[in-house]
């Protein structure tokens, strides 16, 4: 009887050491693949070039002018002109903007004019929040077309950030630059044109 009490003792006691170096095994995993997580992440993040000035985001995406094949001609595709009231208080002023954009080849033209409803609807927008001192400086117009670029490629997927820095600020326009660079992202829309551009 005492040995049929010492084995059913032992039985438990060998099922317990089981079950211990199962979880050890599951804890180790756990560990190992977590550890494997963060090393990948650690490797993502970004490195300082030589200067330590300047880094690269692998995740953020920077605009890059998708190219055209070599020898072909650039496809344009003009957009009905725009007539928007300013933001002017002293005087009610309105402009009238006529617009092309240039587009990397005609699948995107096509595709583009799906969304054609949307892309008026954003560049109506950017415009009627301008006044007419926006608008009639040469630094104005460049913004502009970046604005309606960016309200161009929204509707097929694709979100760009503008550079916010002014003029004036030109410490923090210095700090911006040693932030993150952003890895390019290639936009089909390759550039914004004015056909007309009248404010009065």
């Amino acid at each position: 009887m005492a040995k049929a009490e010492a084995a059913e003792a032992a039985a438990p006691a060998g099922g317990g050491k089981k079950k211990l170096i199962m979880i050890l095994v599951i804890v180790v995993l756990l560990v190992a693949v977590g550890g494997g997580a963060a090393l990948m992440l650690l490797k993502k993040k970004p490195k300082a070039d030589e200067d330590g000035e300047e880094a690269v985001d692998d995740h953020a995406p920077q605009v890059e002018v998708a190219k055209a094949k070599p020898g072909t001609p650039p496809v344009y595709m003009p957009l009905e002109p725009f007539t928007v009231n300013l933001t002017d208080q002293d005087v009610d002023r309105y402009a009238q903007i006529g617009i092309s954009l240039e587009v990397v080849d005609q699948k995107t033209a096509d595709t583009l004019k799906g969304y054609l409803p949307s892309v008026r609807s954003g560049v109506l927008m950017v415009l009627s929040r301008k006044s007419a001192a926006d608008l009639l400086s040469s630094e104005g117009k460049e913004r502009l077309q970046k604005e309606i670029q960016r309200e161009a490629v929204r509707p097929l997927g694709y979100e760009v950030d503008l550079d916010e820095a002014s003029e004036e600020d030109t410490d923090t326009a210095k700090k911006k630059k040693k932030k993150k660079k952003k890895a390019p992202l290639a936009l089909p829309v390759s550039n914004v044109h004015f056909s007309q551009f009248i404010v009065q």
